[in-house]
């Protein structure tokens, strides 16, 4: 086994734990494509740390490895009927790449077998919980709206119509705004960006929203590459410490992968040294 080869292994083995199942997720042409076939090209994808990416970008890979399949049935389609299978040439090449697949199947079932038999007990989960405790806690977050227009005037204006309200009724008429003025993607959902932490937006924007008060509006335009804002600003969390329960799921996959690797790497070692290897 390749060190390439057992790297995608090991991704296969601990994606295929968490995601691998026989829902469909998509057709062609009447043939079924299930999560089980998704699950290996995201591990792929991902180098197997699809679990530890934010939920956007989850979607965005998820995406890409559907609309990969999809693109690989119509392509396997277009070769049956164009006569492929029943080249010459095929038939070489298959009969070439049968070893190494079946190889490479019977190395990917040995593997999820080891991962399989691992096991992480609640004392160990807990005893890792509490000696990181501390790094356990959501930072400050803040919950923005925001219109977006081209010119510092438009800004301008837009504040000069909105300072004089405050409350609901300021909430609802940024609302609206946002709807007809904004030349941002968030514009037609009223300006939402939802909660989001310090570092997620670009400095100048980031700066001016976590300044600001809870049901207010930016005094001045906030000027970024993207054009000029007017931010009002929805909600506003406080850091909080995450209980156990919270991250239990999150240390349990941390700490079975953890383990998992070092029995590979442990087996592996034995199996060289068992093994007669002839560097040339």
């Amino acid at each position: 086994m390749t060190l390439k080869s057992l790297k995608v292994s090991l991704a296969i083995a601990v994606f295929g734990a968490t995601m691998a199942s026989a829902a469909v997720v998509a057709t062609v042409n009447g043939k079924e494509i299930t999560g089980d076939k998704v699950a290996p090209l995201l591990a792929q994808l991902t180098q197997g740390r699809y679990d530890s990416l934010p939920n956007d970008k989850k979607e965005i890979v998820t995406k890409r490895a559907i609309e990969q399949l999809i693109n690989q049935n119509l392509v396997d389609a277009e070769a049956k009927n164009s006569g492929i299978y029943k080249s010459g040439t095929f038939k070489k090449r298959l009969e070439q790449l049968l070893p190494s697949v079946k190889a490479q199947l019977a190395s990917d079932i040995w593997i999820k077998k080891q991962y399989d038999s691992v096991k992480v007990t609640d004392k160990e989960i807990k005893a890792y919980y509490d000696e990181h405790k501390a790094d356990y806690k959501e930072p400050i977050r803040v919950h923005a709206r925001h219109i977006l227009v081209k010119t510092e005037k438009e800004a301008k204006s837009i504040i000069s119509g909105l300072k004089s309200k405050s409350g609901n009724a300021l909430k609802e008429a940024f609302i609206a705004e946002a709807k007809s003025k904004s030349t941002g993607p968030s514009g037609k959902n009223g300006g939402d960006l939802g909660f989001f932490a310090q570092g997620q937006m670009v400095p100048a924007f980031n700066d001016a929203a976590f300044k600001m008060k809870k049901g207010t509006i930016t005094k001045s335009p906030v000027k970024t590459n993207f054009g000029f804002h007017v931010i009002y600003l929805e909600d506003k969390k406080a850091e909080k410490k995450l209980s156990f329960k919270d991250v239990k799921d999150g240390i349990t996959k941390g700490l079975h992968a953890e383990k998992f690797k070092k029995i590979l790497d442990d087996k592996m070692r034995k199996l060289k040294l068992e093994a007669k290897i002839v560097y040339k």
